[in-house]
């Protein structure tokens, strides 16, 4: 089926997104962050995200110091749980499990020390970044990212002020091979009309690479469906997206 058939459909029908095959950017282990906090709430979501056509979910609750000290071992501990409800339940949809990282010097620290970390695709790990200024890690967190094999996914940049004020970096960030990541939602204006105008932006600009739900609850995947309806949503889908090679 093309890129084109998944626009025709019906609207009043669900979308399809089976053409992006996987999410890598949800919240969807419970009880462990700002995400879900019950079995039964995942097992909700992934009935719907199921329907609707993803045959993968990496999902990726928050790792930040002094707020959600997540582990590799709590992350995998509850997708074990979660992969055994689904089981149980008959949900079909393939469940993995990374973690998005919050860039600061706690961070820095992990990659420094060699700890091993939580990626997922071909080593790639996702990175978000405070919303207001520029962290003075952002750089040096690509090039010893690198340095160690992975590769830096760097999460919604279309919510970051700082880019908003300092469209340049833009361009020396994809310069440094920074895969970057869509929230599908910014397109409904969800977030803020100047965060849906810089998403439009990145996408004009080709810059996105990858797409995510970050979906913490239904409320996400509602907003997901009128996301399919926005004028960029072809636009979205018309760049080489690598969420289909995962």
């Amino acid at each position: 089926m093309s890129i084109f058939s998944f626009l025709s459909k019906n609207r009043n029908s669900e979308p399809d997104l089976g053409y992006l095959h996987t999410d890598i950017h949800s919240h969807l282990i419970p009880g462990i962050d700002d995400g879900i906090q019950s079995i039964s709430e995942g097992l909700e979501i992934l009935r719907e995200m199921e329907t609707l056509g993803y045959k993968k979910v990496i999902t990726s609750p928050h790792t930040m110091w002094g707020t959600y000290d997540n582990t590799p071992e709590t992350i995998l501990g509850g997708l074990a749980q979660m992969k055994e409800a689904m089981a149980q339940e008959g949900i079909n949809i393939a469940l993995e499990a990374a973690t998005e990282y919050y860039l600061d010097e706690n961070f820095m620290e992990k990659v420094h020390s060699d700890e091993q970390l939580l990626a997922f695709g071909e080593n790639h790990v996702l990175v978000e970044t405070g919303f207001i200024n520029e962290p003075p890690e952002l750089k040096e967190a690509s090039f010893h990212l690198t340095m160690k094999g992975y590769k830096m996914v760097y999460a919604h940049p279309e919510r970051y002020l700082y880019l908003l004020e300092k469209p340049s970096l833009i361009e020396e960030l994809l310069d440094r091979d920074i895969i970057f990541q869509l929230n599908a939602v910014s397109l409904t204006g969800c977030y803020s009309k100047p965060v849906q105008k810089l998403a439009e932006k990145l996408i004009d600009m080709k810059a996105i690479r990858l797409v995510g739900t970050d979906c913490h609850n239904m409320v996400h995947i509602n907003l997901l469906k009128e996301a399919t309806t926005t004028k960029y949503w072809k636009k979205l889908l018309d760049l080489e997206l690598l969420n289909n090679q995962l």
